[in-house]
């Protein structure tokens, strides 16, 4: 299953339906997998409102399943896919888990800070099944709605960098002598 956008809770879910038996493996960066004795620790559904630079409201849903892999626990065999889809069970009998939902895996270990990704691809490869993960990214809405980010309330462009306003020099045109205060002159 390649994924050119995020993939949603219902998509990731219906993959591990289709392979029960076979043994749920996680790739997080080249040629590096999560130790086959994890264990997925909670699933966390989390709503997400946000206000973007360029002034627009957005709102989306994420499922976070979290792997933890316990120390010096190495093992041959991951956990099956019928096992996690028993964990997924009991879960949603406690918090139904929207099926729209943008589905991240969160992982880390002593050598790969602990961090949420995206299952890029999910494949089959002889009795594993294989899912691929890359890191999120950091993006700006307000250019992907059309490559400006809008105006802020100064009436800056809020992702330009910021241009240094000349200083304006006030100048005192009353005469020097009305300008000056004496005591006793009313001035103050």
């Amino acid at each position: 299953m390649n994924n050119t956008s995020s993939l949603t809770w219902g998509t990731f879910k219906a993959a591990l339906v289709q392979n029960p038996g076979l043994e749920l493996q996680f790739q997080y960066a080249e040629n590096k997998w999560v130790d086959a004795s994890y264990h997925i620790t909670e699933i966390k559904l989390a709503p997400i409102t946000s206000v973007d630079c360029g002034g627009v409201m957005n709102k989306w849903t994420e499922v976070i399943v979290q792997l933890w892999e316990p120390a010096g626990g190495q093992q041959d065999r991951a956990m099956q896919v019928d096992k996690a889809l028993s964990i997924i069970n009991v879960v949603e009998k406690m918090l139904p888990l929207d099926t729209n939902a943008t589905v991240k895996i969160e992982f880390g270990n002593s050598e790969f800070d602990t961090r949420q990704m995206y299952p890029n691809e999910i494949t089959v490869s002889g009795n594993n099944l294989l899912v691929d993960l890359r890191p999120d990214t950091v993006q700006c809405k307000a250019i992907e709605r059309g490559g400006s980010c809008g105006t802020t309330a100064s009436g800056d462009e809020c992702c330009t960098p910021a241009v240094e306003k000349p200083k304006v020099q006030l100048k005192n045109l009353a005469s020097a002598a009305e300008s000056c205060c004496t005591p006793g002159g009313g001035c103050c």
